[in-house]
């Protein structure tokens, strides 16, 4: 199993409510949905390797 923090954040309102109500939807959980997010991010801005 991997090693996991905890970290704590403030987040628009209407933003965590629509996650909440995403999680349902796919049955998982706001952290799995939060690292599959921020996994993307990191995808999307990784600087090119050479």
């Amino acid at each position: 199993m991997k090693h996991k923090k905890t970290f704590s954040t403030r987040i628009d309102d209407n933003l965590l409510k629509a996650l909440k109500h995403l999680a349902v939807d796919t049955d998982k959980s706001l952290g799995e949905l939060l690292e599959e997010a921020i996994r993307e991010l990191l995808r999307k801005y990784a600087t090119p390797k050479p």
